[in-house]
């Protein structure tokens, strides 16, 4: 009985440290955000334009570092070894599943060893052709490449991506006969297909929003579960007879595992009181990302759903981990 007690009060006093950790924090330092790509891309652009919000909701500095290497493995590392303290944190994107299918040596349990704050934006994969091709929506795409049969390539950046899984995804449920031409960068990748030597390709909308504005470019469907609302007038693949596809790109914050959870609710309140701002959606908008905030429990869902669907996809392509 008195080993109960004693049980009951130390698990109390933790809870009540925990506590007052919370409403202290982020008052000691910093807060570290760790990214694993380099500047300009759109986890950094939307990671900074968030953490600028919360410095100003918080009333102490987010300060963003770049983090690049390794499929975004490094950053990942480096956080899942950090303390947990609340003052080192994870941003990520849907290619925080890929890594955990495509890099061999992950250096981390890609569930386990974070604690998921949110999502904060969704964004849409497009499938875009050159402006002179035939293919004028997804069906008749399948049909032009498949009467050349193997003759034909869709460029993408990087062998292994996100954007490389889900063409592979798309080609494997069409039985289109596309070999993957693979580039750096995405704006490679809009040069092949500007040039024409590509037939198309599947890419983050604000990566080609530019060309497709200016009209060198054309959208056949998105690869979302829904329409996009920024381009509501092209269909998604399930309504060109492609079923099985609905890829929502995101991005989010993660803390290390451990962190007590009235830092990770703390957090997540600020990120919502953030994302409510008109100032911050344009920003958002502008860069093709849509505030969208999840909660820790449905961040969590998804990086385990998009693991287990490029598991599948990567086995059936051949594709193995390096």
């Amino acid at each position: 009985m008195k080993r109960a007690t004693i049980a009951a009060a130390f698990a109390a006093g933790i809870m009540l440290t925990a506590a007052a950790s919370a409403a202290e924090w982020p008052a000691d330092k910093p807060v570290r955000v760790l990214i694993g790509f380099g500047a300009g891309g759109g986890t950094d652009v939307a990671t900074r334009i968030l953490a600028d919000g919360l410095s100003e909701n918080l009333g102490q500095q987010f300060v963003v570092e770049n983090k690049p290497g390794a499929g975004g493995t490094i950053a990942g590392g480096l956080v899942a070894k950090a303390s947990n303290d609340g003052y080192t944190a994870l941003a990520i994107s849907m290619g925080h599943s890929v890594s955990a299918v495509m890099v061999k040596a992950v250096p981390y349990d890609p569930v386990k060893d974070f604690a998921p704050v949110g999502i904060f934006t969704n964004s849409a994969f497009v499938v875009a052709v050159p402006k002179n091709s035939p293919a004028t929506d997804i069906k008749s795409l399948i049909a032009y490449v498949n009467k050349q049969p193997g003759k034909l390539n869709y460029s993408t950046v990087g062998l292994g991506s996100t954007q490389h899984l889900i063409a592979e995804d798309l080609r494997q449920r069409t039985s289109m006969n596309a070999q993957a031409v693979s580039y750096r960068t995405s704006g490679e990748v809009v040069s092949a297909l500007l040039r024409g030597d590509a037939a198309f390709a599947i890419e983050l909308f604000h990566s080609i929003r530019g060309q497709v504005d200016s009209g060198d470019l054309r959208l056949i469907a998105v690869a979302t579960p829904k329409r996009w609302p920024a381009i509501p007038n092209v269909p998604t693949l399930a309504e060109g007879g492609v079923a099985g596809i609905g890829y929502l790109g995101w991005y989010g914050l993660a803390f290390p595992a451990g962190t007590p959870q009235p830092i990770v609710d703390k957090l997540h309140k600020a990120m919502r009181d953030v994302l409510a701002k008109d100032a911050v959606k344009k920003r958002l908008d502008g860069v093709g990302a849509v505030a969208n905030l999840s909660s820790p429990a449905e961040f969590r869902k998804a990086i385990e759903s998009d693991i287990k669907a490029f598991q599948a996809v990567a086995k059936a392509a051949g594709l193995e981990a390096k």
